[in-house]
């Protein structure tokens, strides 16, 4: 499966709920990091929360493309959501 098959509002609900689990911490020197607890390699940083947010949001994107396109059965369950069951 690829992350483009699935519907738009289901991963739109799982992107929502996976950044909503997001633990952020506002570092020493000003700058912030991420990373989603379950998501083994997702973490971003950044020079604000929101700049760090946004790169969480875009490496779980590439993170589930990658697990989705290698068949990978490690991809947690998010709000009901198994992104692996989900058929167009």
């Amino acid at each position: 499966m690829e992350l483009w098959q699935i519907p738009a509002e289901t991963l739109s609900r799982y992107e929502k709920t996976a950044l909503e689990a997001g633990r952020f911490e506002r570092l020493k020197d000003g700058s912030w990091y991420a990373e989603i607890p379950g998501f083994a390699g997702v973490w971003a940083n950044g020079d604000t929360e929101d700049a760090c947010r946004e790169e969480l949001r875009e490496v779980l994107k590439e993170w589930l493309a990658l697990k989705l396109r290698d068949g990978d059965d490690d991809i947690p369950v998010m709000a009901g959501i198994d992104l692996r069951s989900v058929l167009p």
